[in-house]
């Protein structure tokens, strides 16, 4: 007879989302996990697999929320001007805020593992191709309300916004002056005519 299991499967995944966050795949050890998740290796390799297979569920997890707070907050704007302003100062206040600058761990992720190991390079391209899709759903909106140009290339410029967010999001781990960084973005939502 199967045992139940004695913790929250969520509630421990979300540990160790934080702790791989701030540490990356490979400086987070075993030991690391079971005193943040509060659990014995056997119970993680029960419930996720080996360390690998954790990572991912972790990583997963992550990219559906982050993918569900961007849409949230895009939507939550009439002006799809606003919505991205406001968006993107959002990145990049929450980076200075918290006095360190952990990005976001999709990003990370696919700096640290996607040049070397092919499911994470393509889970990292399948989130960055989600959110542009989320992107580009936000300015056809601008589109179709007249706020912006009948002729902007919806597509072309979500990529070309999720190349800067990324760019951001990887150059805010030097702690950019805040000046730079804000006029860098300001000049980026520009493009959004």
């Amino acid at each position: 007879m199967a045992r139940t299991r004695e913790f929250d499967e969520e509630k421990v995944l979300d540990a160790a989302m934080q702790l791989f966050w701030e540490k990356g795949y490979e400086a987070t050890s075993l030991s690391d996990l079971t005193s943040r998740m509060g659990i014995q290796r056997p119970s993680i390799y029960s419930a996720f697999g080996d360390k690998k297979e954790l990572f991912e569920a972790a990583l997963r997890r992550y990219t559906m929320s982050r993918a569900s707070d961007v849409r949230a907050n895009l939507q939550g704007h009439t002006s799809v001007k606003e919505a991205f302003s406001a968006f993107f100062a959002g990145v990049i206040a929450e980076e200075y805020v918290e006095n360190r600058s952990r990005g976001c761990f999709c990003i990370n992720t696919m700096v640290e593992l996607a040049p070397h190991d092919e499911k994470f390079e393509i889970l990292t391209r399948e989130h960055q191709m989600y959110l542009t899709v989320i992107f580009q759903e936000t300015i056809e909106r601008g589109i179709q309300s007249g706020e912006l140009k009948a002729d902007t290339d919806a597509k072309s410029l979500a990529q070309a916004l999720i190349v800067s967010l990324i760019g951001l999001t990887v150059m805010m781990k030097s702690r950019p002056q805040r000046s730079f960084v804000d006029n860098a973005i300001a000049t980026t939502l520009t493009l959004l005519k």
